[in-house]
């Protein structure tokens, strides 16, 4: 399409010469517009990947892709349920949960509400996110109706370490004859345990199952069963083969994380979908610096279009010329976006830490952003979709100015010369 003709006048075109600064300095601008446009689009989306990518994984590695429930009260015969949907196809794990609510408080001061869970030794032991993130202690003491694992902030909150005791309240109180009395425990804090999730590390705290079951009054009883299926987007067939399976025991019901997590993953989505329309508008205001660029290109080269056409250039050629030019600063920019943003993503974390160290203040707090680090997880897909807009809203952009050079009368341009 473009012969050694159009690619050298769009070359020489394309360089700085005397007079010709203003145009070239535009070119550049557009240039920087596009490269920065197309690398914080990359950014944002990898990091809107990442963000979600990490929570699905935190939240689901704590809580379960399927949580079993008894149509009422607490399930009695829980092993045997548990057994049965451990038979399901596409089932890895099925452990019995004894959850509630409690007050934390210490000895050291402080006081916090947390969710207890009360779990098998084992169980917990298999849960890797907290297994492998154990930074104090050892889960082999996890045993007995006197042990207690909590996550790091709880810990750093009550200002407590391994070895200290925890006391939890329980909103259920126990009624006496001088009326409702709550009920309290301490137990020995056997490890700490750090998801990088501040939210969890802040608020879970496990019990063995036994000593939750006394705490909370269900004896020989389970408040749900906590289920793990190999493909968690695939959770809702597995959700009604568990349902066909305990049709004609106890009534129970089924709720998936897509159901208990719906509204939150849903804004994850849509501020996602927001931040890629409002960022694209960055690319689209630089593919229009274009479109400025090159008619003031094509007004400064009207006597060298018109001598080109009188020589005997056509008019499709003088067009891909200016089509060339135009879109050689969107390609340029283009490829240097897309590596400008991929080496951004890879540093990401280092660069926050570098940034904080500059500027002595937290940019991206746990408090808030639930994550104790800046995540980011490029999708070729994603980059793919960016480039091709990018060079497309680039060769658009491109297209009137050219037609218009194309469309020059020779005469008209050369009567005053």
């Amino acid at each position: 399409m473009f012969g050694p003709f159009e690619r050298s006048v769009a070359a020489r075109y394309l360089s700085a010469r005397t007079g010709e600064r203003f145009v070239s300095f535009n070119a550049w601008f557009s240039l920087i517009g596009i490269a920065l446009g197309v690398a914080t689009l990359i950014i944002v989306m990898s990091v809107m990947n990442g963000f979600r990518q990490e929570l699905l994984g935190r939240i689901l590695g704590l809580n379960g892709h399927l949580g079993v429930f008894a149509a009422e009260g607490a399930m009695r015969d829980f092993d045997a349920v548990a057994g049965r949907i451990r038979g399901v196809p596409g089932v890895v794990a099925a452990n019995p949960v004894v959850e509630g609510q409690a007050l934390v408080t210490s000895e050291f001061g402080g006081a916090a509400g947390g969710l207890a869970r009360g779990i098998r030794p084992d169980d917990l032991r298999a849960k890797r996110i907290i297994a492998d993130n154990i930074r104090a202690g050892d889960l082999g003491a996890f045993r007995g109706e006197d042990a207690i694992v909590i996550g790091t902030g709880l810990a750093q909150r009550m200002r407590v370490m391994v070895g200290d005791r925890i006391t939890l309240v329980s909103p259920q109180g126990r009624t006496t004859v001088m009326g409702t009395v709550p009920r309290v425990r301490s137990y020995e804090v056997v490890a700490l345990f750090n998801t990088g999730m501040h939210e969890y590390d802040s608020s879970f705290v496990y019990l063995p199952l036994e000593a939750a079951q006394l705490f909370f009054q269900v004896p020989g009883a389970a408040t749900q069963i906590e289920v793990f299926v190999q493909d968690p987007d695939r959770v809702r067939e597995v959700q009604r083969a568990i349902l066909r399976a305990l049709a004609d025991g106890p009534r129970v019901r089924v709720v998936s994380w897509q159901e208990a997590n719906n509204a939150f993953f849903q804004a994850v989505q849509v501020e996602r979908n927001v931040m890629f329309i409002i960022l694209s508008l960055i690319i689209l205001v630089a593919a229009f610096n274009i479109v400025t660029t090159q008619v003031m290109l094509v007004k400064d080269k009207r006597k060298d279009i018109a001598v080109l056409r009188t020589v005997g250039a056509t008019q499709g050629a003088v067009m891909r010329v200016f089509l060339m030019t135009g879109a050689a600063i969107g390609v340029i920019g283009t490829v240097a976006g897309v590596a400008l943003g991929l080496v951004f993503c890879a540093y990401i974390e280092n660069i926050r830490q570098f940034l904080q160290w500059v500027l002595g203040t937290v940019i991206f707090d746990p408090t808030v952003y639930f994550l104790s680090r800046l995540p980011a997880i490029t999708d070729p897909g994603e980059v793919a979709q960016v480039t091709a807009m990018s060079l497309t809203l680039s060769l658009l952009a491109s297209v009137y100015p050219a037609w218009r050079a194309a469309r020059l009368d020779p005469v008209e341009a050369l009567r005053s010369e």
